[in-house]
C-alpha cells in the first residue's frame, strides 16, 4: 500500500538529536532551539519566531497576545483544522465562518468585510495547501477596521504570496511542524511567528509562564518573578534539534515536493481538460510549496467511489477537513455568515493523494496510473 504520508527524515536529525540528549540543556530554547528561531527570523522575514510544542499552541499563545475576550468575535473559514478556531473558542470568543473561494478553497476576501461588527477583533485567513489567501485584500480590511490578522500559516512555510513568504504579512503567523507537514520537529511542534513589535515582548513573557525569565537570563533584570499571565510553550530540546536537521535542507525539500506536486498536475491534466476532475489552482501572485495535491471530482459519491477505487489498487488517499460549521461544536461555538455556497459542496468534492518527500517517481506514477483507471473504467 502506498501510504498517503510518511514523516520526512533526512538522515541529519539523528545526530543533532543525539547532540541535544547528551548537552547540557533539554528544555526550550537551547542551543538548538535558539538557532531555529534564528532561521526563521533570517530566512522568512519575521521579526521575531518563538517555538512552540505545536501549531495549535503557536495560535493560542496569538489569541493571548491579542487579549482575546469573552464575546469578542474572529472571522475565518470553516474549511480548516480544529485548532484554526479552538484557539480563539478557549478564550472565549464567537467564531464568524465565512465561505471559501471555489477556486483556492481559502476564505473569500469579498465576504470578510460584510461579517465585520463591532465585536469584531480578528481575522484569522489559512493558506490552505500552501497557496496563499488574497493577503493585499485582507490586510486592508484589517487597517479600515482596526482588525488583527492572524495567518494560519500551518501548510505554507515556505509558500509567498507577490514575492513575500507568508507567514509575514499578518500581525501574527503561524506554522505546524506535525508529522503531515513538509517538515517535522519529531512529530509534533510549531513556530509564531511575530511581524508586529508590539507583541515582542509580550510574547516572551507569555511563553515562559508569564515569567520574566528570559529576562533573567539575558541579565536584564536581577532576580526572574511571576510578572503577567502564561503558560508553557516551549518545546523541548531534542524537538528543536529534529527540526534543525531539516531547515538546512530546507529548500531542496520544498523543490522535491514542488517537483511531485507538478508531476501530478501534468498526469491528470488531461482528466481535467475532459471535465472529469478539478485540479488545484494556483494564482499568479502566489507560489506554491508542494504541501498537497488535491483532485475534485463530480460529488461526495464519486469520491468515496474513487477513495474505495484507490485503495482496491494499493493507494490510500484521503479527505478533509468535515467544514467547522456543521460540527456540534461549530455550531455552538460559531455562526456562519451568510451563504454556504461552496464550502460545504467543495468540501465533499475534494479528494488528497499521497505526498511526501523521498517519494519515488515508481509510486508517484502508480497513483497517476490508478486514477486514471477509474475514470477509464
Amino acid at each position: 500500500m502506498i501510504p498517503f504520508n510518511l514523516p520526512l527524515h533526512t538522515g541529519a536529525e539523528d545526530r543533532y538529536v543525539l547532540e541535544a540528549m547528551r548537552g547540557p540543556k533539554l528544555s526550550g530554547d537551547g542551543p538548538f532551539g535558539l538557532r531555529c528561531q534564528q532561521w526563521f527570523e533570517q530566512r522568512i522575514g519575521c521579526r521575531k519566531a518563538f517555538l512552540t510544542p505545536s501549531c495549535t499552541q503557536a495560535l493560542e499563545l496569538a489569541a493571548l497576545l491579542i487579549d482575546i475576550q469573552p464575546g469578542d468575535e474572529v472571522i475565518m473559514p470553516s474549511f480548516t483544522f480544529v485548532s484554526t478556531a479552538n484557539a480563539f473558542v478557549l478564550r472565549g470568543a464567537k467564531i464568524v465562518f465565512v465561505d471559501i473561494r471555489p477556486d483556492t478553497l481559502n476564505m473569500d476576501e469579498a465576504l470578510i468585510e460584510a461579517a465585520v461588527t463591532e465585536r469584531t477583533r480578528a481575522i484569522v485567513p489559512v493558506h490552505y495547501a500552501g497557496v496563499a489567501c488574497e493577503m493585499g485584500s485582507i490586510m486592508d480590511i484589517a487597517r479600515r477596521h482596526d482588525l488583527f490578522v492572524i495567518e494560519d500559516a500551518a501548510q505554507a512555510m515556505l509558500a509567498t504570496y507577490r514575492g513575500k513568504q507568508l507567514g509575514t504579512q499578518g500581525h501574527m503567523a503561524a506554522y505546524s511542524f506535525h508529522e503531515t507537514k513538509n517538515f517535522t520537529s519529531g512529530g509534533e511542534g510549531g513556530v509564531l511567528l511575530i511581524n508586529d513589535e508590539r507583541f515582542m515582548r509580550q510574547a516572551e513573557i507569555l511563553r515562559e509562564k508569564g515569567t520574566n525569565r528570559s529576562q533573567f537570563f539575558r541579565g536584564e533584570v536581577d532576580k526572574y518573578s511571576w510578572v503577567d499571565k502564561g503558560s508553557s510553550y516551549l518545546p523541548s530540546e531534542i524537538q528543536a534539534a529534529y527540526l534543525w536537521g531539516q531547515l538546512e535542507q530546507a529548500d531542496a525539500i520544498t523543490d522535491h515536493r514542488r517537483a511531485i506536486w507538478e508531476r501530478y498536475r501534468d498526469g491528470l491534466a488531461d482528466l481535467e481538460r475532459s471535465g472529469l476532475v478539478e485540479l488545484p489552482v494556483v494564482p499568479e501572485d502566489c507560489r506554491h510549496n508542494g504541501h498537497l495535491f488535491y483532485l475534485k471530482v463530480r460529488d461526495l459519491e464519486q469520491r468515496t467511489a474513487l477513495l474505495a477505487h484507490l485503495k482496491g489498487q494499493g493507494v490510500y488517499a484521503v479527505f478533509h477537513y468535515v467544514p467547522l460549521h456543521t460540527a456540534p461544536a461549530g455550531r455552538r461555538f460559531g455562526r456562519f455568515h451568510g451563504a454556504d455556497r461552496y464550502t460545504t459542496q467543495e468540501s465533499d468534492r475534494m479528494l488528497r493523494l499521497p505526498l511526501w518527500y523521498g517519494m519515488d517517481d515508481a509510486a508517484v506514477g502508480q497513483v497517476i496510473r490508478s486514477t486514471r483507471g477509474f475514470f477509464a473504467a
